[in-house]
């Protein structure tokens, strides 16, 4: 057994497997962020896991039966023993695992609450945490339901640029879509003391929107508003909606803050509506017969998005995504 193992360290298999599992670790951390940033569906995680698992194996398998030369890659079976370089090879891989541990801890410490258990208690216990739910298409044709979701992921983006205020991720908030769950469930599974919630009936050039603050604790409305505007201007209806919001919190939490200023990557109302529709195809995209089409819809709404307004950076983001899923899909 000892002479195995020897052996593995001789060819640099375990300090391969240690950088393996270091990088596949910070690989899986990373995209983990990003696929939930753009919003990706969730076998896209999935599969990316699953290739990283069954890559170890395989690398293992290379670290055990090739060497790397001066000439290149060679069985190790080939190599003459008082040639070989695998220490100079190994002291390689360690500026590897170096690196990458180097860089795992930075993500870390950059992406884990160190305020500890005792502070964190104390923001639950001053209950300034608030959920924002799906909001419902009312629309008549029942065919708005990206245009409504838009809206919620909106102002959920709002409020936590919010400094003090725990916001429920988008993930966990919206699981709640298209059922009839009850606020007071809905609060103590999110842990979070206010709901935000909401409808959205659009018909051709006119939008209503209703928004409604609620207390988890006791199913009771905090506020409420209805607007009704023309869809020319739904950037200020958001903004309007969010002031009022921010103005809500203030009273009921405590919250000392000014509105979040919400970036703008368009002024266009139809831009923004094209990319809405882009987004809400990809979020539905599967590997079954419909996916080709919905991958070119997607496209297509995209590009419409950038011919009304080229500067549109989301919708580049968004046709980027889509290529790359051709990409992915060869």
């Amino acid at each position: 057994m000892s002479s195995v193992w020897a052996e593995l360290r001789r060819r640099n298999v375990v300090k391969v497997a240690v950088a393996y599992a270091i990088v596949g670790w910070l690989l899986v951390e990373v995209a983990s962020v990003l696929f939930e940033t753009f919003e990706a569906p969730a076998w896209v995680m999935k599969v990316f896991a699953t290739v990283i698992i069954m890559g170890f194996p395989l690398a293992m398998f290379f670290a055990w039966a090739y060497e790397l030369t001066p000439e290149g890659l060679k069985k190790e079976k080939d190599v003459d023993r008082s040639q070989s370089i695998t220490h100079i090879t190994g002291r390689n891989i360690d500026y590897i695992i170096i690196a990458a541990l180097s860089v795992a801890l930075v993500f870390f410490a950059f992406t884990h609450d160190w305020r500890g258990e005792e502070v964190q208690d104390a923001d639950i216990t001053a209950d300034k945490s608030i959920a924002v739910l799906a909001f419902t298409d009312l629309s008549p044709e029942g065919d708005q339901e990206y245009f409504s979701d838009g809206i919620s992921e909106e102002l959920l983006n709002v409020l936590a640029k919010i400094p003090g205020l725990r916001v429920a991720a988008r993930t966990s908030s919206f699981q709640f879509k298209g059922q009839n769950r009850d606020v007071i469930d809905i609060g103590e599974q999110l842990n979070v003391a206010l709901v935000l919630e909401g409808s959205v009936r659009k018909a051709g050039l006119q939008i209503r929107i209703t928004a409604q603050l609620v207390d988890a604790s006791n199913g009771f409305h905090l506020w409420s508003e209805t607007y009704d505007r023309e869809l020319a201007n739904i950037f200020a209806v958001q903004d309007e909606i969010a002031a009022a919001i921010v103005g809500a919190l203030k009273e009921h939490l405590g919250l000392q803050v000014e509105a979040a200023v919400q970036r703008r990557y368009t002024d266009n109302p139809d831009a923004y509506d094209a990319y809405l529709q882009g987004w809400a195809l990809i979020k539905s995209f599967n590997l079954g017969v419909d996916g080709p089409a919905k991958l070119d819809a997607s496209r297509q709404h995209f590009e419409r998005a950038l011919a009304l307004d080229p500067a549109y950076a989301l919708a580049f983001v968004g046709l980027a995504f889509v290529e790359s899923y051709y990409v992915g899909l060869g």
